[in-house]
């Protein structure tokens, strides 16, 4: 019975860790992009995986970051190891001490005060920093690792050195520098695989256009999971096994010595091949190693070597613009496109306030242009050098006019609105109201929006006020409601409504209408609505850091992206409505053109409101009620 139980325990443990992995591993040959249905066996996400240079360059910074940082790290460790056996034993307590105090403190702590340390220096965030990092929380593990040899070691043999003769670098390298050897080997792989692992410091030292993996997945996985995110992590399971098997199968040293003393009863053939697994861990993968890494970066670095010192620094939306409109403007201008990505107005505001990243172009919305107008963070556009901005609609220049009064920074680039996505076949009635959101009968069947603004303009339009309301007592009633509400919440989620939507693991989803379009094309049985309380009527517009590097080239680019064809690529890939009039008309489908969900009439605009700018004071206000609410 003992036994059994104990082969149950085990079972279920493996079952715990290897059951996620398994799963991953299967979707990863779905052919379906939704984790809902199979759709057949297929490797195009692989292909697409491999294809993909933004995350091929990023798998080359991480392995070049890595090693570099981990081979600087231990050259400076190991110096330094040495340097403190030979200090006096209250100044070795005192420098121990200081060496420990990075590896007990939260890496996040570590991630912001190298940042700040960067900004005030007026270093530009980039690859030296990141690196710079790495080497910098690398050191104390490397000293970790090679003090306890360097107390091993024989001093006295080092001096019978100096007494006969030889140099003190001499005597290092012959007699000290084997004994401590494998704590140096020891300390260079664990900062190699922590720095292939760090995600925190990363992100906070990292500049525009610089991705290791893990930041790189980071963003992908806040947009939805790609299924090409499946396939990059069963290649990295896969190879993690493979190593771990080799290393476990290859001869220990103990049966090394057994196959020595058999030597005369093995052909030389079979002896060559008990050592092959041996050879394979010992020589053929550093080298491999090293030959992967020196070809990926000739490979994926080949364009950046080769590319002009023109150049323009964008910071947007994920998933806000198609990849082949940056193509053709870095092919017709020679103007090489820097690109990065972020996921909320909130987290893109601080990186444009430290001014630690000079980008040419951002794409906030509504009110945050407002906010760093207030704050002096943007310079006005010439608009003479962006003729092709005369193809906005007027209707969306009045809009802008509630953040941006005089038209000055700000060109509109989407708009849409905000509203209710639910599921015909797991809903009775159809919807016309907020209220749904509160309906029982929907318990964890819900989706929120993740965001204060979104989640309060909700509460809000369904108490009958405005969604820019700075009342006290209206706002401690719209928290009140959505209190109420949380018990009935699958999730509050951002990017991730739309694959869950579609893979009808929920019923009512709160959503922007241009992904709303895109749902409707992969699940026929959504349905989407404003409801009749109202809502929000948001626009997204490019505008201008005051210490953009790069003017003329941004305006390039702008005057670019407002042409006709290119507006209609980009409605096309991300299906955001375009407030670009003739690209509205260069768009073939009537049943889209005249979509109520991509140019909802002046029926559905009318109760629509504009976010605004409320202030500091009032931003306080709605985040301490916003963390009430995610709190009880």
């Amino acid at each position: 019975m003992k036994r059994k139980l104990e082969k149950l325990y085990m079972a279920f443990i493996i079952f715990l860790l290897y059951a996620p992995i398994f799963t991953l591993i299967v979707l990863s040959f779905n052919s379906s992009r939704t984790r809902a249905k199979w759709g057949g066996f297929t490797l195009q996400w692989y292909q697409a995986l491999f294809a993909n240079e933004d995350i091929m360059n990023a798998l080359y910074t991480t392995l070049v970051i890595a090693l570099l940082s981990a081979i600087i790290a231990t050259v400076l460790g190991t110096a330094a190891s040495v340097g403190i056996t030979s200090m006096k034993p209250r100044a070795k307590t005192v420098f121990m001490g200081v060496t420990n105090i990075p590896m007990l403190n939260g890496e996040i702590v570590m991630g912001i005060s190298l940042m700040l340390l960067f900004i005030i220096g007026r270093i530009e965030l980039g690859f030296g920093t990141i690196l710079l990092a790495h080497i910098t929380f690398n050191l104390p593990y490397v000293i970790l690792s090679v003090m306890p040899k360097m107390k091993q070691t024989s001093r006295a043999t080092y001096e019978a050195a100096l007494d006969l003769g030889a140099s003190p670098m001499y005597a290092f390298w012959k007699i000290t520098f084997p004994d401590i050897m494998p704590g140096v080997i020891s300390g260079f792989l664990l900062a190699f695989t922590m720095s292939l692992d760090d995600f925190v410091i990363t992100y906070f030292t990292k500049g525009p256009g610089i991705d290791t993996l893990s930041t790189k997945i980071y963003s992908e996985v806040r947009k939805g999971i790609k299924p090409e995110m499946y396939s990059l992590s069963t290649i990295l399971f896969a190879t993690v096994l493979i190593l771990l098997l080799l290393v476990n199968f290859s001869p220990s040293d103990k049966n090394a010595g057994q196959e020595a003393q058999k030597a005369h009863r093995l052909s030389k053939k079979k002896r060559s091949f008990g050592r092959i697994p041996q050879i394979i861990v010992g020589r053929v993968l550093p080298v491999l190693m090293v030959v992967v890494i020196a070809g990926g970066g000739i490979y994926y670095g080949r364009a950046n070597l080769t590319s002009g010192t023109e150049q323009v620094i964008i910071y947007n939306w994920g998933e806000y613009i198609d990849p082949e409109v940056l193509d053709m403007f870095e092919e017709e201008t020679g103007i090489q496109v820097i690109y990065e990505e972020f996921e909320t107005n909130e987290i893109m505001y601080p990186k444009i306030q430290s001014g630690a990243i000079a980008y040419d172009l951002v794409c906030p919305s509504d009110y945050m242009i407002q906010k760093m107008i207030q704050n002096d963070l943007l310079q006005p556009l010439n608009f003479d050098n962006i003729p092709n901005a005369k193809n906005i609609g007027q209707v969306y220049y009045e809009k802008s006019r509630q953040f941006d009064p005089d038209n000055q920074y700000s060109i509109p680039y989407c708009w849409g609105t905000v509203g209710i996505l639910y599921n015909t076949k797991m809903v009775e009635e159809p919807i016309d109201s907020w209220t749904v959101l509160w309906d029982t009968q929907y318990k964890d069947n819900i989706l929120m929006q993740d965001s204060v603004r979104d989640a309060f303009a909700v509460a809000l339009k369904t108490l009958g006020y405005s969604l820019n309301s700075t009342s006290i007592h209206e706002l401690t009633q719209a928290k009140d409601l959505l209190v109420q509400q949380k018990p009935l919440v699958q999730a509050y989620v951002i990017d991730q409504v739309r694959d869950k939507m579609i893979g009808n693991e929920a019923a009512i989803g709160v959503i922007y209408s241009g992904e709303a379009i895109y749902t409707q094309t992969e699940n026929p049985d959504l349905a989407y609505v404003v409801p009749k309380e109202g809502s929000n009527m948001w626009i997204d517009s490019w505008v201008m850091p005051k210490n953009a590097p790069n003017k003329e080239n941004a305006e390039k680019f702008l005057d670019f992206l407002c042409r006709p064809e290119i507006a209609l690529m980009n409605f096309e890939y991300i299906t955001y409505s375009t407030p670009n009039e003739k690209a509205r008309e260069l768009i073939e489908d009537p049943a889209i053109r005249n979509s109520e969900i991509a140019f909802p009439g002046d029926s559905i605009l009318s109760r629509c409101e504009t976010f605004t700018y409320l202030g500091e004071d009032a931003d306080e206000v709605y985040n301490q009620l916003w963390r009430e609410v995610k709190s009880n």
